[in-house]
């Protein structure tokens, strides 16, 4: 028993919780400059500040709770957590408390929980169940696909009528990228791609006059300066003033003159690169590819399909989180309201997510028993 312990002691991806850790820290150090006013000469911390913290203390709680069961016994009762989060999400429209114009949230007294947040990895979790059997050979058929677009679709429609556009995008982006380490055929990516280039004008129909003005706005935010694309200016000049160096931690002045919207959520990026400059967003850049490098590693090397499944799926989470946000602050993507992922505020992102990488840590201890 000693000896199987220190084993799995050994195999426990000591750097993937390192990273975690790095960049989750420095995520509160910038919530604390985004939300820092002064008084008096004396410096006033947001109490967001110590909600993130507790939140990342839980998050934490959360990875080492998951590290210390086999993952292979969640493979039984991957539908059973699949049905609970679409419980969440049902729950959300019926007894949800509203925030910045849309119900996505669950009052538990204490905290607030976003179901959405964790049908990220709920969904990982069916889908890795359902191709658990399947061949890693490019032979996955369209009609073998379709049990993989129910799974996507059910919580996909529930988190749409919050709504969440930007949520469902990420979910689905995860879905297609599931499908092809899957295995799912090339062409039947290409027939994929076709309907939903046919589809664009249909969907477009149905966005929201505001989700319109976001496509419109990342097009050309030069068109509306004070309006819909101030958002994506101020962002861009954050970006921008921090040259090479940045300006130093708590003196940035897009920051602390507040021209930045939503500066400790979605945009809390730009306040980082403001303060760090070129060199800082590298270094912040770099601590997540090293993270995602090594969840595919992880993924590549796990000795069964529902492991490397579930280790790619929730890679591809943070993986695409990570793209759309900073392309979101940098002006080269829509802005969809997505956080960036151990960084921004948000206690459902952050507790999902490190439960993620406590599942990836799982799948790299566990290897070796096959």
């Amino acid at each position: 028993m000693r000896q199987f312990d220190r084993r799995l002691a050994y195999h426990f991806d000591w750097l993937l919780l390192g990273l975690t850790l790095v960049v989750t820290a420095s995520g509160v150090a910038t919530i604390y400059s985004a939300t820092t006013g002064s008084a008096d000469g004396r410096l006033l911390a947001n109490p967001l500040v110590v909600r993130q913290m507790a939140y990342a203390a839980a998050g934490l709680v959360g990875l080492l709770a998951v590290v210390l069961f086999d993952y292979r016994h969640l493979e039984r009762h991957a539908y059973v957590v699949y049905a609970l989060v679409v419980l969440l999400l049902v729950l959300v429209p019926l007894i949800g408390t509203m925030g910045g114009g849309a119900r996505r949230w669950l009052n538990l007294g204490v905290v607030s929980l976003q179901p959405s947040e964790l049908a990220k990895v709920g969904v990982v979790i069916a889908l890795a169940r359902y191709f658990h059997h399947s061949p890693a050979t490019g032979d996955c058929s369209l009609r073998d696909a379709l049990p993989a677009f129910v799974l996507l679709g059910i919580p996909g429609g529930l988190i749409l009528i919050q709504p969440d556009l930007g949520t469902v995008g990420l979910i689905a982006l995860v879905c297609f990228s599931v499908l092809f380490f899957a295995g799912l055929r090339l062409r039947a990516f290409a027939i994929l791609g076709a309907i939903g280039g046919a589809a664009i004008p249909i969907l477009w129909s149905y966005l929201r006059p505001y989700q319109q003005q976001r496509v419109m706005t990342f097009l050309s935010p030069e068109r509306d300066p004070l309006g819909a694309g101030y958002h994506v200016i101020q962002s861009k000049i954050a970006i921008g003033s921090g040259e090479f160096w940045g300006k130093g931690f708590l003196d940035g002045t897009q920051n602390k003159l507040h021209f930045l919207p939503e500066q400790h959520t979605d945009f809390i990026f730009s306040v980082f690169a403001e303060e760090w400059g070129f060199v800082g967003a590298m270094v912040l850049l770099a601590a997540y590819a090293m993270m995602i490098i090594r969840g595919f590693q992880v993924a590549g090397r796990a000795k069964d399909r529902f492991g490397a499944i579930l280790a790619f799926g929730v890679t591809a989470i943070v993986f695409w989180q990570v793209i759309i946000n900073i392309g979101m602050t940098a002006g080269v993507l829509p802005v969809v309201g997505l956080p960036l992922p151990f960084f921004s505020y948000g206690g459902s992102s952050l507790t999902a997510t490190m439960i993620g990488m406590g599942l990836i840590i799982n799948v790299n201890m566990r290897r070796f028993l096959f």
